[in-house]
C-alpha cells in the first residue's frame, strides 16, 4: 500500500495589506494609473514571506499586465480576446531549434528535471509556530528539544510523541511521512533529511517556516538519472520552453525600457504565470 506524503501544515495566504512601511503611491505606466487600492486587492494572489515582497510582486504583475496590454492595442489586437496575446508572443518571441549538443548541455545541467529524485521515507514531530512570532518560536523550540531529548533517551517513544505532540496531520500515523521526494517539502526541512542516515534521528531541532521539528529517517533512494537517449525528447521539449520563457522575459524588458514607469522600479518579469 502506498504511503503518501502530508507536508506541514500550512495556514492559508490572507490578503496582505499596506502597511505603515509599504509604498501608498499610484504607478503610472505612460497614460495609464495603477491605483494603491488595486496593488493592495492583487497582492492577495502573491503570497510571500512579508508584505512588502507581496507588493513588489503584486505591483510587477499588474506593471506588466499593462505593458501587455498596450502592447496588444499598439498592434491592432484585442486585450480581451484571450487568443490576442498568444498570437502576439507567437509572433514576437522566436525560439531557436534545439541541436542534439545544446540538448545535451541542457541534461547535464539539470539532471534533476528528467530522472527519478531523491527520495526519503522519514517521520516528524512538528511543533507548529508563526515564522514572525518570536516569542512562539522560542516556545516551540523548548518544547521540540524537550521531546528530543526523550527521544535520544528513548526512540521508540517516537510514534507515542507524535500522536500527542505534533501539529501535522501526520501525527495520525506516529508522525510517518511516507515517502518524501526532493522538492516536495521546504528546504530547510529538505536539507535535514539528506543529512541524516537510514536508523538516525536528528541531532538538532529543526527551524523552518511551519515551526520545529524533530526528525527521524527510514530510509534513503538516491536520485536515478535514465540515459539521455531514453529522455532526449523530453530534453528537447524542456530546453525550447525555457528557451521560451526567456524570450517572453526579454520581449517584456523591451516593452518595459520603452514605456514610461513611475512609482516602480522594473528589474524584469518572471514570465511564466504572468502570460501562461
Amino acid at each position: 500500500m502506498a504511503v503518501h506524503f502530508h507536508p506541514p501544515p500550512e495556514r492559508p495566504a490572507e490578503p496582505q495589506r499596506p502597511g505603515p512601511d509599504l509604498p501608498e503611491q499610484d504607478i503610472i505606466v505612460d497614460c495609464t494609473t495603477i491605483t494603491a487600492r488595486e496593488i493592495a486587492a492583487e497582492m492577495q494572489h502573491h503570497p510571500a514571506d512579508n508584505a512588502e515582497a507581496a507588493w513588489k510582486a503584486a505591483a510587477l504583475a499588474l506593471v506588466v499586465q499593462r505593458l501587455l496590454e498596450d502592447a496588444l492595442a499598439a498592434r491592432g489586437l484585442d486585450p480581451a480576446d484571450e487568443s490576442s496575446l498568444d498570437a502576439m508572443l507567437a509572433a514576437e518571441v522566436q525560439v531557436p531549434p534545439v541541436g542534439d549538443a545544446a540538448a545535451r548541455r541542457w541534461y547535464a545541467a539539470h539532471p534533476d528535471r528528467f530522472g527519478a529524485p531523491d527520495l526519503w521515507e522519514a517521520s516528524h514531530i512538528l511543533i507548529a509556530a508563526d515564522p514572525e512570532d518570536d516569542e512562539a518560536r522560542a516556545t516551540a523550540r523548548g518544547a521540540a528539544e524537550d521531546i528530543l531529548g526523550r527521544l535520544q533517551a528513548d526512540a521508540t517513544l517516537f510514534a507515542a510523541l507524535a500522536r500527542q505532540h505534533s501539529d501535522c496531520p501526520s501525527r495520525e500515523e506516529g508522525g510517518h511521512l511516507g515517502q518524501v521526494a526532493r522538492g516536495s517539502t521546504v528546504p530547510e526541512f529538505e536539507a535535514a533529511l539528506a543529512a541524516l542516515e537510514p536508523g538516525q534521528l536528528c541531532a538538532t531541532v529543526v527551524a523552518s517556516r511551519y515551526g520545529m521539528h524533530v526528525v527521524t529517517l527510514h530510509a534513503h533512494a538516491p536520485a536515478r538519472l535514465p540515459p539521455f537517449e531514453a529522455v532526449a525528447e523530453r530534453v528537447a521539449a524542456d530546453l525550447r520552453a525555457q528557451s521560451w520563457h526567456e524570450g517572453v522575459r526579454q520581449f517584456i524588458a523591451v516593452l518595459a525600457a520603452h514605456a514610461r514607469i513611475e512609482g516602480f522600479t522594473f528589474e524584469g518579469a518572471a514570465s511564466g504565470p504572468l502570460v501562461q
